[in-house]
């Protein structure tokens, strides 16, 4: 999900500021506003570099008080190359559109606008789409890319509807810019209606002090300023929006209000003092004041939270490898004085910066802005998390966290622009060159050295040879090697690496199916032709190495039909791979909805495939002495085999069950936007009715075919779980139902389902059903299905309704109090589940 610009709404009203309703506002809303009000407007930079055009007009236009020229004002300018451009006019735009989109350049065949920088460094480049349509020509059907500087910055993009602003930031090193506009196919356009390039100030982007947060650790990230950056979400949080009139750079600032996981968690803060910008901290170019007057702190007032919780957001991107850079504003306007607020910081769920106090950041002053900045990949989640909660070092009386602002922006192609960088460090080149001259010298001595030795008997060698603490098993015996002949169980799923490199054709990019924090999964096929999922490790890295062991030691012990099987691994040579089935037709969520779906599931088949889920559930969390929470259910972690049959993957996030006199474990909140349990969430308690909560959203996907979050709907609409529920109360189920199953459903199975949904998703796991019932009511559902149908006697009969309960016999529940049938009685109760992970099918997984 690409940024489409907050603005748009603004920019239709024109530049004008409305009128806001007080009347209709709340408190905090009034105070934000009238910090707008009579705070002064931000004085803007003067670049050094300012290019604005507007492209195709022959007239300036005007936008936020800021003149573009006309790219057509001067036929000979050499800044414009194309052979086959013309421009295009708005015959009768709206009232209400700046003049700065009635007019585009369109290109048929590659074009590009070459511009002089009077100094290299960083800056801001801006495109503005609007596809109006003229009175020959429609600007809609255009499909194109665009290049800056060589660097691919949009692919086969297609614009909206609507106005759209993209912003990138990257580093000129030649005092040239080019940007390149080329159409796709033989009958594609291209079209831009307004360029913006302009000096962005010293420092804004810096190669120093940011951090990768991951799987690994925290660790320092150098040379970010030669990355190129698109902005994706820039938000103001606790505040209201920020318009390019109050920012220096003219940037747009939204509300964070709908990227909050959980509302209850926030409450607003707002200072009615400028912020106290200083050296080494940030600048107004950073952040405008009222981003740094306005935060969400910890909501201790409400009685339902836990003691301890975090307040997360959420932010939509497009899933991928692509690593994002956060940058997350502070500024402590809720202490009455210093080092009284500390608070741990996380990304996607790592730590990011643990006990972080601002006052430390500062020169000891209070309410003084500062910026940090983490590195992170979304991995298939489709989502960048951020979470801010309180510090061990805090005391009960002052226990908080805050955030200001927070801005998103993906690494569109940073193996080009290291390009760059490696031509400035040429110097470099040639020591290397010299150092490899010695590195050569110690390989021939080496291996004349190992030729010597070939003879002599080899020593067999285990994991220990490459740093690694080998998994143990028959009495402490590596696994990768054995003595005992005849060794069978873990010893049986070895997979020489050489097989697995021929089985993914040398790990060929184009058979990557998906990734995520361990590494990339690739499809393949072993020697005797079976498909399999092949989980990579970073090579040489300890990166998930007790993941893996324990991996390996849980799932070679679970076999059964509805959970995703191991088919073996490999530790050779400093790797660490995973090898699963490969599950043929890819998640549940794309056959309910999305681009890629075709026909249709009936609603037979998705009760058979919940059945399927929910039989594995089970499976999980009866059939061994603690039992296992998955902890990440939702549509894109149940796969379907080629006969639709629902296998639950990705064991990630899975934990051990509480012992037997315990009610939960105790454990840091993990899962997927719009599936966690409230109640988890609170208080940071798991127990297997988490997992009951998050499978009633999948009922719930399954029968409405939408997500579990859109935050592209009405806000009532958002949340599917608030959403079904609402509906349900009112007795409507009609309504929600994917029309795609309209006339397919009998009344009966359709009330037992919704029934059984809304039982899952009760506010209180105590009030859920366990995953036996849910699945015994499921069957249920599914022979209500199934007599309904076959007493039909006429289409048009009143005897055409399902067949009522009460004329259907209730088969006993089978799974009530008992344990699920156990595929392995020897499962070892001692192997902890607290990190088992799976593999990501494709590129949706988590």
């Amino acid at each position: 999900m690409k940024f489409l610009h907050s603005d748009t709404h603004t920019l239709l009203k024109g530049t004008k500021r409305p009128k806001p309703n007080l009347s209709s506002m709340n408190t905090q809303n009034l105070i934000s506003l009238i910090l707008i009000l009579f705070i002064p407007f931000s004085v803007s930079i003067s670049p050094i570099d300012n290019v604005l055009l507007s492209c195709g007009s022959h007239n300036n236009a005007s936008l936020y008080d800021r003149v573009f020229i006309g790219d057509s004002t001067h036929p000979g300018s050499t800044f414009l190359s194309a052979d086959d451009s013309i421009s295009l006019a708005y015959q009768k735009p709206p009232q209400n559109l700046p003049s700065l989109y009635h007019t585009a350049r369109v290109f048929r065949s590659t074009g590009r606008y070459k511009f002089n920088m009077k100094k290299n460094g960083t800056h801001f480049v801006r495109f503005h789409f609007f596809p109006f349509k003229a009175q020959n020509f429609y600007l809609k059907p255009a499909k194109f890319s665009v290049f800056v500087n060589g660097v691919s910055v949009l692919s086969n993009f297609q614009p909206p509807n609507d106005v759209l602003l993209k912003e990138f930031i990257l580093k000129i090193e030649s005092n040239l810019l080019e940007i390149l506009f080329r159409p796709v196919g033989d009958t594609g356009f291209a079209f831009v209606n307004a360029l913006e390039v302009f000096t962005a100030p010293v420092d804004f982007i810096i190669d120093f002090g940011a951090r990768s947060v991951g799987p690994s650790g925290v660790a320092e990230y150098k040379n970010l300023s030669f990355q190129v950056l698109e902005t994706v979400h820039r938000i103001n949080v606790g505040g209201l929006k920020i318009t390019p009139f109050n920012d220096t750079l003219w940037r747009t600032w939204i509300p964070d209000e709908d990227y909050l996981m959980f509302k209850d968690a926030a409450k607003p803060a707002v200072s009615t003092h400028t912020p106290n910008y200083q050296k080494g901290g940030a600048t107004r170019e950073i952040a405008p004041e009222n981003v740094y007057m306005t935060a969400q702190q910890m909501n201790r007032e409400n009685s339902s939270l836990a003691s301890r919780f975090n307040i997360t957001w959420n932010f939509p991107v497009t899933p991928g490898v692509a690593p994002f850079l956060v940058r997350l504003h502070f500024c402590d306007i809720v202490s009455p004085a210093l080092n009284l607020l500390y608070f741990d910081v996380y990304i996607n769920g790592y730590i990011a910066y643990k006990d972080l106090d601002l006052s430390a950041l500062t020169i000891h002053t209070l309410a003084s802005p500062v910026y940090l900045d983490f590195i992170t990949n979304s991995g298939d989640s489709g989502f960048v998390q951020v979470s801010v909660g309180p510090s061990e070092l805090s005391s009960s009386i002052r226990m908080n966290a805050i955030l200001n602002g927070a801005e998103i922006m993906e690494m569109v192609n940073d193996v080009g622009t290291n390009v760059v960088h490696r031509r400035k460090n040429l110097w470099i080149l040639l020591g290397s060159i010299v150092g490899g001259i010695v590195v050569l010298f110690l390989v021939v001595m080496a291996f004349l050295f190992g030729t010597k030795c070939r003879n002599k008997k080899p020593k067999q060698r285990t994991v220990e040879s490459v740093g690694w603490t080998p998994l143990s098993m028959f009495g402490g015996s590596s696994l990768s090697r054995s003595s005992e002949p005849g060794s069978h169980g873990l010893l049986g799923l070895k997979i020489p690496f050489a097989e697995i490199q021929s089985a993914t054709n040398n790990f060929d990019r184009n058979l990557i199916v998906g990734s995520g924090g361990f590494g990339m999964v690739y499809k393949g096929v072993l020697r005797d032709n079976v498909k399999v999922a092949v989980k990579r490790g970073m090579p040489g890295s300890r990166q998930g190495l007790p993941e893996f062991q324990t991996e390996i030691t849980v799932l070679s012990k679970i076999r059964h039909r509805h959970l995703v099987s191991l088919v073996g691994f490999c530790e050779e040579n400093s790797e660490m791979i995973l090898v699963y089935e490969y599950v043929e037709k890819g998640p549940l969520k794309k056959h309910l909805y999305g681009s890629s779906l075709q026909t249709p599931l009936s609603w037979k088949q998705r009760l058979e495939i919940c059945i399927g889920a929910a039989r594995g559930l089970h499976y999980l969390h009866t059939g061994f002495a603690q039992g296992i929470i998955h902890r990440d259910i939702k549509s894109t972690n149940i796969l379907l085999d080629e006969n639709y049959v629902a296998k639950v993957a990705d064991f990630g996030l899975s934990r051990s069950g509480p012992c037997i006199n315990e009610t939960h474990v105790s454990t840091n909140v993990k899962g997927s936007f719009g599936y966690v349990d409230p109640e988890y969430y609170r208080r940071q308690q798991l127990t297997d009715k988490s997992d009951v909560y998050s499978f009633g959203v999948v009922l719930f996907e399954v029968l409405c075919g939408r997500p579990a979050v859109d935050p592209q709907l009405a806000r009532e609409q958002v949340n599917l779980a608030e959403w079904a529920l609402e509906w349900l109360k009112k007795g409507m189920l009609e309504q929600i139902v994917d029309p795609r199953l309209v006339g397919q459903i009998q009344q009966s199975s359709l009330k037992k389902f919704c029934e059984n949904a809304e039982k899952c998703l009760a506010e209180y796991g105590v009030d859920r059903p366990a995953m036996g019932d849910v699945l015994w009511n499921l069957e249920y559902a599914l022979q209500l299905q199934e007599s309904g149908q076959q007493r039909e006697p006429h289409a048009n009969s009143s005897d055409n309704e399902a067949v009522s309960v009460t004329n259907t016999v209730i088969p006993q529940n089978p799974f009530a109090n008992t344990r699920a049938e156990r595929d392995y009685d020897n499962f070892p109760s001692d192997v902890s589940t607290s990190q088992v992970f799976s593999q990501l099918m494709n590129n949706e997984g988590r």
